[in-house]
């Protein structure tokens, strides 16, 4: 799945196209993704003007004039691709060839900007895995939205609230990052980033940097910080673009090359002085990179 960065940096590629903008028609090319389109989706969406563009975790919102909102998820392929009346991709740098066929090219918003300038955006889910789905009110109150907890970007999520999220939790400390309804768009890769910058072990208990005193105190102000930090770099660098995901104009994140734990398995750490080497483990299904040497 593309996490939070990639969501976000879809976002930013989508935004000066879309915002403002009316969407004069919707091509719907198929009955359902993950989910069924919402009945007379095409039709509802016809005419309205978009508001904003924004995001929750890894979900993409698009306010409309009027209602309804809309709330879209990438799945584990799903892409969107800008392209002007003329058809010509807009401008971008390509490192792979992303899908354009037809087949998987299931979504195309017609829009026209406040100058009047004409571009179709364009979903394309291969394994049709992402989906869209109308909010009646509010998005932040739809089911898929309501139960997440604090996103990790900006300044609210700091040591004090960290620690007040982990405490008395026994279960590891990247299973409790993990948790949707407690740190809402953090997924396996940045949480194994952050917590190397951080120096904890994932195996830990969540709980340890919870307790009183000057020690989790400070841990957990240095995770939060770890956590902002790791999340605001690979927003910058793009995303890490694993396998199917790119961004909106086709190029490929590059916090990939700047992974000091993630699928580095066996190689030396990074981290001056250390000497230790990067491990590998199994959690909950996922794999987990760390070092044992560096990480307590």
């Amino acid at each position: 799945m593309p996490e939070l960065p990639e969501v976000e940096t879809v976002r930013r590629g989508l935004q000066p196209v879309l915002e403002g903008a009316t969407i004069a028609r919707v091509e719907a090319r198929r009955p359902d993704l993950r989910f069924p389109f919402p009945e007379k989706f095409a039709q509802r969406l016809a005419g309205k003007t978009i508001t904003a563009l924004g995001r929750r975790a890894k979900y993409l919102t698009m306010d409309l004039e009027g209602g309804p909102a809309l709330i879209c998820h990438l799945g584990m392929s799903g892409s969107f691709r800008i392209e002007t009346a003329d058809g010509s991709d807009m401008p971008g740098i390509f490192r792979h060839d992303r899908s354009k066929s037809s087949n998987h090219d299931h979504v195309v918003f017609h829009v026209v900007s406040p100058a009047g300038t004409r571009s179709r955006v364009i979903f394309n889910d291969p394994r049709r895995f992402g989906f869209m789905l109308f909010a009646e009110g509010l998005p932040d109150v739809h089911p898929m939205l309501v139960g997440l907890g604090v996103e990790p970007t900006g300044n609210t999520l700091d040591g004090a609230l960290l620690s007040s999220l982990m405490k008395g939790r026994r279960s590891p400390l990247k299973a409790a990052l993990l948790d949707q309804r407690l740190i809402a768009g953090l997924g396996n890769i940045y949480v194994s980033e952050a917590l190397w910058r951080a120096g904890l072990s994932p195996l830990r208990e969540a709980g340890t940097i919870a307790r009183p005193g000057k020690k989790a105190q400070a841990q957990s102000e240095h995770l939060a910080q770890a956590i902002r930090s790791v999340i605001s770099d690979a927003i910058a660098a793009g995303g890490s673009s694993l396998r199917d995901y790119m961004q909106t104009d086709g190029s490929l994140g590059y916090f990939q090359h700047a992974f000091a734990v993630y699928d580095r398995e066996g190689e030396a750490c990074s981290k001056p002085s250390c000497g230790g080497h990067i491990e590998r483990v199994v959690q909950s299904g996922r794999s987990t990179f760390y070092c044992r040497t560096c990480q307590r």
